[in-house]
C-alpha cells in the first residue's frame, strides 16, 4: 500500500493530499514495525567481520573520503576552521595518496570563512542550522539561520528536526519546516538530523526517516552529536534499511550520515559493512554515506599507514583537530 502511494507515473508530488496529522499517521505508523531483538542481533553479527588486509587499505582510503570534518564548539574560531579545512584538503601532508574527506562541518557565523579556504575543490562546506542543536525556534528563524550559511556559501545544511513536535504526533509541523527548510536550501543538499537517542524506539527512528525523505531530505542524519547515545550500530541499520525501501519505493536515493561517538577506524569500517549488508554497495560512496566526526581522521590515517609500513605512528604524529 505505501509502495503505492508513493509511485507517481508523473513524477508528483508525494505528500500532495497527507500533510495532514491524521494522514501522516496513517501513512507512517503503517510502515512494517521493527524486532528490535532481531535489529540488535543483526547488527552485532555484523560487528564481527573481518575485512582482508588486501581489502583494509581501500576501505580506509573510502572511509577518509566519507568524513565530514567537524568542529561544531562555542569556542570555535576563523583560525581553527581554516587548520581544519587545510587538513581535509590534505589529511596527510607526508602522503599525497591520502583521499580529501567529504566536507568540513560548521556553525553557520563560520562558513564564509571555511569556503574562503576551500575554495572551488572537492571539499564541501557544510553547515548546521535551524537552531542547532535543540531545533527549538520558530520557522522564521530557522529559516533564517539556513539562509544566513547559504549566502555565506555552505554547499550543504545539516537541520534538526523538532522533536517535541514529532513525539506529540504533529507530524505535520514536522513535514512542513523540512519541505520549508528544503527550498530555503537552494541548491544545497539538505541533512535531516533526526536525534535518534530522544525519539525512544526504533519504529519512530523508522517513522521520522520516512517522514524526512518524504519531506525532500538528500540525507538523514542520526544525531547531532550532543546527546548520548548518539550513533549506533542498530539505529543506523534501522535508517539504511529505510533509505533501501524508500528508493525501491519511490526510485529516489537518499542518503545516511552517522555522527557522534565514531572515533576509531575499526569503528569506521563496522559501519561500511553495515551500509553494504543493509542498503547496498550503491550507498557505498561518499554521496550517499557520510560520517560526522572529529577525532576519527587522525585514527583512520594512523590505521592506513600501519598498513602501509607495519608501524603505528603515535597519537601526537597527527595534527589534534
Amino acid at each position: 500500500m505505501l509502495s503505492s502511494q508513493l509511485r507517481s507515473p508523473q513524477g508528483g508530488d508525494w505528500l500532495a493530499g497527507v500533510s495532514s496529522d491524521a494522514a501522516l499517521r496513517q501513512l507512517l505508523h503503517g510502515l512494517p514495525g521493527v524486532d528490535q531483538v532481531g535489529v540488535h542481533a543483526r547488527a552485532a553479527a555484523l560487528a564481527t567481520r573481518s575485512i582482508k588486509k588486501e581489502a583494509k587499505l581501500a576501505a580506509l582510503d573510502l572511509a577518509v573520503t566519507m568524513v565530514d570534518l567537524t568542529t561544531l564548539e562555542g569556542a570555535d574560531t576563523p583560525g581553527k576552521v581554516r587548520s581544519l579545512c587545510a587538513k581535509a584538503m590534505r589529511p596527510d601532508p607526508a602522503d599525497a595518496a591520502v583521499p580529501p574527506v567529504a566536507a568540513v562541518c560548521v556553525y553557520p557565523d563560520l562558513v564564509a570563512a571555511a569556503k574562503a579556504e576551500l575554495g572551488r575543490g572537492t571539499v564541501a562546506v557544510a553547515s548546521v542550522a535551524t537552531a542547532f542543536p535543540s531545533g527549538r525556534a520558530s520557522l522564521k528563524v530557522k529559516l533564517a539561520d539556513v539562509a544566513d550559511a547559504v549566502d555565506a556559501g555552505a554547499d550543504e545544511i545539516d537541520m534538526v528536526i523538532d522533536r517535541g513536535a514529532f513525539l506529540a504526533g504533529r507530524y505535520g509541523q514536522v513535514c512542513e519546516e523540512i519541505r520549508a527548510v528544503k527550498e530555503a536550501c537552494g541548491p544545497a543538499h539538505l541533512k535531516v538530523i533526526l536525534e535518534t537517542a530522544e525519539l525512544a524506539t526504533l519504529d519512530n527512528v523508522v517513522r521520522a526517516s520516512w517522514l524526512a525523505m518524504l519531506a525532500g531530505a538528500d540525507f538523514i542524519k542520526t544525531s547531532t552529536g550532543k546527546v548520548s547515545p548518539a550513533a549506533t550500530p542498530p539505529v543506523a541499520l534501522v535508517m539504511l534499511a529505510a533509505v533501501r525501501d524508500f528508493e525501491q519505493a519511490s526510485g529516489r536515493l537518499v542518503g545516511v550520515k552517522v555522527a557522534g561517538g565514531i572515533r576509531t577506524a575499526k569503528d569506521a569500517i563496522r559501519y561500511l559493512v553495515l551500509v553494504n549488508e543493509t542498503a547496498g554497495r550503491t550507498w557505498l560512496a561518499p554521496g550517499l554515506f557520510r560520517i560526522g566526526a572529529s577525532s576519527l581522521l587522525n585514527d583512520l590515517l594512523r590505521q592506513r599507514g600501519k598498513q602501509l609500513s607495519g608501524r603505528y605512528q603515535g597519537q601526537d604524529y597527527f595534527t589534534l583537530d
